[in-house]
């Protein structure tokens, strides 16, 4: 038998039921995995031995790994800890979460049923799931927000973070986002800049955001901006290159003001353009269009 020369990367996805594994999954077949839903954790390592000893091309494999099959799911931490010993496998875990609102409120659209519901409410199901979950997402290399994002964004995240041209790359991910419409959940850093002078005071600048020049030159323009700036680029250029060598394929970095419109966007911008020169870096600002006639 021909011994195989190239590592196998496999993706499990898992996490909250309803926030978004059907279009995961998908999209990894639309890469090229070979894809299985709902695989019993137990038999991982026996089907990943099978996929060693193949004559075939199967280096990307996709599985998702959920809660329908909840008599198996204890095997789920034993069967991961089994697949990252193997020396020739890249193990990713892709964990995709909602918040509990948000996930209520599709189970209600779609007039589905939550698997651990023992009543018609969702919400006794989500709470139930989230709890069985907490190790498995404290162990997942990405964690992925869905609340605010539709199916065709994240299809369109996924294909970008796993298109073969991104395989074994590190990326920074900037996300600005107002305190007032809650902490993104995914964020690996989350940074609070309300303690900056705030443009919305100024009444030419409120109905304005981050991504005009005026806004942007008066956030810039103080001292206390100036040296949190300094200090804060030090922090991630030493940081950066740790996070790498330890194996993460990326790191989210949510900067905070109130609103989401004027001083996180700034900031997002300005270090994002700090660091496009050495790492792959995405940006987005999730709030920038909320609340466009009250604040920031």
């Amino acid at each position: 038998m021909t011994e195989r020369t190239e590592d196998i990367h496999v993706v499990i996805i898992t996490g909250m039921s309803g926030a978004g594994k059907t279009v995961a999954i998908q999209s990894f077949e639309d890469l090229g995995y070979y894809c299985i839903d709902n695989l019993p954790p137990a038999i991982m390592p026996t089907f990943i031995d099978l996929i060693e000893n193949s004559t075939g091309n199967w280096n990307k494999v996709a599985l998702v790994i959920d809660l329908r099959g909840r008599e198996f799911f204890d095997d789920l931490l034993s069967s991961v800890d089994q697949l990252q010993a193997k020396v020739n496998l890249s193990l990713h875990i892709l964990f995709l979460d909602a918040k509990d609102q948000v996930l209520v409120q599709r189970y209600k659209e779609t007039r589905r049923s939550h698997p651990l519901a023992q009543s018609d409410a969702p919400l006794e199901g989500i709470l139930q799931e989230r709890k069985m979950l907490e190790d498995l997402k404290g162990r997942a290399r990405q964690i992925i927000d869905t609340s605010d994002l539709t199916p065709k964004q994240l299809r369109e995240k996924i294909l970008r973070d796993f298109s073969e041209e991104r395989q074994g790359t590190f990326s920074l991910h900037l996300l600005s986002f107002g305190f007032k419409y809650g902490v993104p959940i995914d964020a690996d850093i989350v940074l609070d800049v309300r303690f900056l002078p705030n443009p919305h005071y100024i009444d030419h600048l409120q109905p304005k955001t981050g991504l005009e020049d005026e806004v942007s030159s008066y956030v810039l323009k103080w001292s206390e901006t100036k040296e949190f700036l300094q200090k804060l680029l030090d922090l991630l250029t030493f940081l950066l290159p740790l996070y790498k060598r330890e194996g993460k394929s990326q790191l989210i970095v949510a900067i905070g003001c109130t609103g989401g419109k004027h001083r996180s966007v700034t900031l997002t911008e300005y270090i994002a353009n700090h660091f496009a020169d050495d790492y792959f870096v995405y940006k987005s600002h999730r709030d920038i269009a909320k609340g466009k006639k009250k604040e920031t």
